[in-house]
């Protein structure tokens, strides 16, 4: 049986690197993207800036012309924490560029191969913070908007074959998040008073429910969205 080719976006580290290696240990073909190229990759990469829509378009014309792409992994991200009034255009459009815009600009690349075949996953990845958290303005509207979209997209791609599911997790131990909430520092233990696990999630247990959805056994689960958050999105534990 040929390997499935599954385009994970944002494979240099954290969930994205998780995701690639769990993949790639089923049984996929690991197409990854990022900024720079990690030291082990466990298929081929392609690097590439999101912020910039001409340099994804040209990776992305490039990717689909080498591969058969069975599935799509939309990870790619940047987070910044800011408050409202802390907020600027700038960051508004970073966030966009990168968590939104390429999230669509991956999705129309692979979606005619997919429809080709009558068949596709894709996975995206939004955030807890779309049900609300304080200094998150510019992360919480970028990755609410991709929410959305995943659900319309279910809509309009479910004739073909093809699911649209979106992974939402809660606080997880990677580099970004260590960067908003240095260890031990009163952020860092803020956040985890509201997780009623009373601990932090790691890449790998964002990485086996992404694994599940591009399953067959998923097959029937179409716009959907999991939040794998501790239970963080249920409230807090009771003190």
């Amino acid at each position: 049986m040929q390997r499935p080719v599954t385009v994970v976006t944002g494979t240099t580290r954290g969930i994205g690197a998780a995701t690639a290696h769990m993949l790639a240990e089923a049984g996929h073909c690991v197409i990854g993207t990022g900024r720079k190229r990690p030291e082990n990759t466990p298929g081929p990469f392609y690097e590439v800036d999101f912020a910039d829509a001409d340099a994804t378009a040209e990776v992305l014309a490039r990717i689909v012309a080498e591969h058969e792409v069975d599935h799509l992994v939309n990870n790619a991200g940047v987070s910044q924490a800011r408050s409202l009034e802390d907020t600027t255009v700038a960051d508004m459009d970073l966030h966009y560029q990168v968590n939104l815009r390429a999230a669509v600009q991956c999705t129309q690349a692979v979606v005619p191969g997919m429809k080709a075949k009558g068949r596709g996953r894709i996975v995206n990845l939004s955030s807890r913070v779309v049900l609300g958290r304080a200094d998150r303005t510019p992360y919480a509207a970028a990755k609410a908007g991709l929410l959305s979209l995943s659900r319309g997209w279910a809509l309009e791609l479910a004739a073909f074959g093809i699911t649209v599911n979106t992974i939402a997790p809660g606080p997880v131990r990677t580099a970004l998040f260590d960067r908003n909430h240095p260890p031990g520092s009163e952020a860092y233990n803020a956040l985890l008073k509201t997780v009623p696990s009373g601990r932090f999630g790691t890449p790998e247990e964002i990485a086996a429910p992404i694994a599940f959805l591009l399953s067959d056994g998923a097959a029937y689960i179409n716009g959907q969205v999991l939040y794998v958050c501790g239970g963080a999105s249920v409230g807090s534990a009771p003190v």
